[in-house]
């Protein structure tokens, strides 16, 4: 328990501090992504990865394997991939082939079956590509990371996995180390190598805690947990599939997007997304345990969707007319 404290603690601090040393790096290289007219450095994820895989793998190390070895070998393999993507914007289908590899080789098919494995792996793909698109606002991947990460750790600490909820309770730590430099305006931004690297190991942490157990209730633990990441995946392809848009074209139409045109500010959306990603994953630590009953688990889902139809009648995108129009209004006022 005290060593548990220990590294959550020793991860939290290191990556606060890690993260500010990169800011200046990042700069220089033009590592950077640009927000609002101003650019973020993406060096919040290099720390939470270096972090995370050097005081989990001391943990691993001292207790002479506990189980997270091949998670956090796999994770850290999605998070080069991240940052491939990062320096040389690589398409989608090529980090979902990637992450797909990986998530194949931690994926426990003697408990789930090949059928249930392969769609464990569609899943654990599915949430880390949705983790990516959360980075679209200051401190919104980084609180839903860290309250996923806490939800799986209960849920594997229910299940006596010591490394697993050891692994989530250091990367939950070390977000919120990230969190103190990209809380609004954010300095640094997790970029896709921190993004998709603490997706990747919640999803696959989470598929590992529930191995074994009803398909169906799994299904229902799963979504609750990253119900935030699940929500606003399902809000993006939703609505660029009504419009008439590719699913693989970006666009400001995510959950953050949509509840700033709603007149909230950064942290205002950021908090009451937060707030939702922990009533679902609540709802799925107390399905795991036994404490509340698998229809309460259909509750979460039914209450994403119900926002996605809510949000999706959000305007986003501002036809080139309008804008034009709203310019040469503007001109002639000044000029009069």
């Amino acid at each position: 328990m005290l060593s548990g404290i220990i590294a959550a603690a020793t991860a939290l601090l290191l990556t606060a501090l890690l993260a500010a040393v990169l800011r200046v790096p990042a700069l220089r290289l033009r590592l950077v992504e640009r927000r609002r007219l101003r650019q973020v450095p993406l060096s919040g994820g290099v720390a939470v990865v270096a972090v995370t895989g050097a005081v989990a793998g001391w943990a691993e190390w001292r207790s002479a394997g506990s189980g997270a070895g091949g998670l956090l070998v796999a994770g850290g393999a999605v998070a080069l991939l991240g940052l491939a993507a990062d320096v040389w914007r690589l398409r989608r289908r090529v980090l979902a082939g990637g992450t797909a590899v990986a998530g194949a080789c931690v994926v426990p098919y003697e408990e789930t079956g090949v059928g249930a494995g392969l769609l464990a792996v569609a899943w654990v793909v599915g949430m880390t590509l949705a983790f990516r698109g959360l980075d679209h606002m200051d401190g919104l991947a980084g609180a839903a990371g860290v309250v996923a990460a806490f939800g799986v750790a209960a849920c594997a600490a229910i299940e006596v996995m010591d490394g697993i909820a050891g692994l989530m309770s250091v990367l939950a730590a070390a977000l919120t180390g990230f969190l103190l430099h990209n809380w609004h305006p954010a300095r640094v931004a997790l970029g896709g190598c921190g993004s998709m690297a603490a997706g990747f190991v919640i999803a696959a942490g989470a598929v590992c805690t529930r191995a074994g157990s009803g398909l169906a209730e799994s299904a229902g633990v799963l979504f609750a947990l990253t119900a935030v990441a699940g929500a606003d995946a399902l809000l993006v392809l939703g609505a660029r599939r009504l419009a008439g848009r590719s699913v693989l074209r970006g666009g400001p139409d995510h959950l953050g997007h949509r509840l700033r045109r709603l007149g909230l500010t950064a942290p205002g959306a950021t908090l009451l997304l937060a707030a939702g990603a922990f009533s679902g994953a609540l709802v799925g630590v107390l399905a795991h345990a036994g404490r509340v009953g698998g229809g309460a688990l259909w509750w979460v889902p039914g209450a994403a969707l119900v926002v996605v139809v809510a949000l999706v009648r959000v305007p986003v995108h501002v036809p080139r007319r309008s804008v034009s129009s709203q310019v040469s209004g503007s001109l002639r006022v000044r000029s009069g």
